[in-house]
């Protein structure tokens, strides 16, 4: 398989979309390196997890917020490759990492705000920028948006403007890092079960069948709906496909 030796660092993979994500990336062969924030438990199950399908993999501590730590993050990565992968870069980074906060426009407060700058923004802009001399030329970079960007929920003023920020600033990257054929893509995934934002679209009921009736294929969207997705960019298959934004939503109001 030629993707036998090619390797992806995906943040936030140790649960959610990113675990789907790396687990989808190792059934197709692709080596995964994975950040957790806190869980380290839930880290080392994904790990075991992905191993069994026959992937090297190996899990790192990181908190994207933090952007003074990803100097360190990156002679941690620089070691890893070298000694479980026999490798001295990597080829798709894949920007995951993400938290969801639920405030209305007039009730943010500043601390709402910059977290979630510093998590879905400036830590996404400038993780990528210091991981730019690891990654393969010929590689690729995945962002992560959402649904939101593109239609409005009453309660997501602020999370849902970063994700605007991450669908322009990946067109910049494309145009940017095109000369050293690296692509660079955007997955906005629609509203999907998992725990992330406290579970709500997967334990509220109400919440839940008023997504599935808005959605044209009828039903609330799981994890194995976007890891594959994700997986898929990070293949020779996709490389023609950039600065693209891919919306996975089973056609969420249209």
């Amino acid at each position: 398989m030629e993707t036998q030796n090619k390797i992806v660092l995906v943040t936030g993979g140790s649960r959610g979309l990113g675990k789907n994500a790396a687990i989808h990336l190792a059934k197709k062969g692709l080596n995964v390196i994975l950040t957790y924030q806190s869980k380290k438990a839930d880290a080392d199950e994904t790990v075991k997890e992905l191993q069994e399908i026959g992937v090297n993999v190996a899990a790192l501590q990181l908190d994207v917020a933090n952007c003074k730590s990803f100097d360190n993050f990156f002679k941690e990565v620089k070691s890893l490759l070298k000694s479980v992968f026999n490798a001295d870069k990597f080829d798709y980074l894949v920007n995951n990492a993400g938290i969801g906060i639920h405030a209305s426009f007039a009730e943010t407060t500043e601390e709402q705000f910059d977290t979630l700058v510093n998590i879905q923004f400036k830590g996404a802009f400038f993780l990528t920028q210091k991981a730019l001399p690891l990654i393969n030329d010929g590689g690729g970079i995945i962002n992560v948006s959402s649904g939101l960007a593109r239609f409005a929920l009453q309660g997501y003023a602020a999370y849902a403007s970063m994700k605007g920020a991450m669908e322009t600033l990946t067109k910049y990257q494309a145009k940017e890092l095109g000369a050293r054929g690296i692509n660079v893509n955007i997955v906005a995934p629609g509203a999907i079960e998992t725990d992330f934002g406290g579970g709500a679209v997967r334990d509220n009921e109400g919440l839940n069948k008023m997504i599935a009736s808005q959605t044209a294929l009828g039903r609330v969207g799981l994890p194995d709906d976007i890891g594959p997705v994700v997986a898929f960019l990070c293949t020779e298959e996709a490389r023609w496909i950039n600065a693209q934004r891919i919306e996975a939503s089973g056609g969420m109001f249209i």
